[in-house]
């Protein structure tokens, strides 16, 4: 019987996702799973959505850098604002959307990972995702080059896309089967689905309950789907 798998999307722009990253694989030997890194462009998570980044709301921005702060302290890991914030993804998430001998792809999201919130260069252009591959042990030109290829450019999307047909909406998001759990603080969830730890009586009822109530009001300029209740 094949072990479970964490599939975890994320995005180097997430201070939440590097937190997660530095933490799922414990919790998935924990449960004896496996994690299936899948990087997704948060920004389309957004624009498909019609959300705003985090970032780009300036209290939200102020808050998350402090609340990003204080759980790294108290997990041990270290933590520095990247080079600049928002900025370009789609190089660093290319590289790693294609495959690299043994580790390699682990390392290289590692060492990615850690040039956007461990202190380093970022990973916004070519010279500093070639440096982070090769502080993975990886040829960086090498890298680089294949992650202007398309095929690089085409997994990017169609991952991008499967996240969103799962329902995810931000990152990191981890999926276990068809189950979705969003934000670092959910790690704990994922170790009890994994555990195979019943929901609370009546659970699933109040989620459909909740699925079909239909909206009474909406913000203005905003408008929300109405579903209608169904059974």
């Amino acid at each position: 019987m094949s072990a479970p798998v964490i599939q975890f999307l994320f995005d180097f722009i997430s201070p939440y996702a590097y937190l997660a990253w530095t933490q799922v694989h414990a919790a998935a030997e924990r449960t004896g799973a496996a994690v299936e890194p899948v990087p997704v462009l948060f920004a389309g998570l957004l624009d498909a959505n019609g959300q705003k980044g985090p970032a780009e709301i300036p209290s939200k921005r102020i808050y998350i850098f402090k609340d990003v702060l204080r759980r790294a302290r108290r997990l041990g890991v270290p933590l520095s604002p990247p080079p600049t914030h928002p900025f370009n993804t789609l190089l660093s998430l290319r590289a790693v959307s294609m495959q690299a001998p043994g580790d390699g792809r682990r390392r290289l999201i590692d060492a990615l990972f850690a040039a956007t919130w461990g202190g380093g260069r970022g990973v916004e252009g070519p010279a500093e995702v070639a440096a982070a591959a090769a502080a993975a042990g990886l040829d960086g030109a090498a890298v680089v080059l294949e992650a202007g290829s398309p095929e690089a450019k085409a997994r990017l999307r169609e991952q991008t896309e499967g996240a969103l047909a799962a329902g995810a909406f931000g990152v990191p998001t981890m999926l276990v089967g068809e189950e979705l759990f969003w934000g670092f603080e959910t790690l704990d969830l994922v170790e009890a689905h994994l555990r195979g730890e019943a929901p609370a009586p009546g659970e699933d009822a109040l989620i459909a309950r909740w699925r079909d109530t239909p909206a009474s009001a909406t913000r203005r300029g905003l408008r929300l789907p109405v579903t209608g209740r169904t059974g």
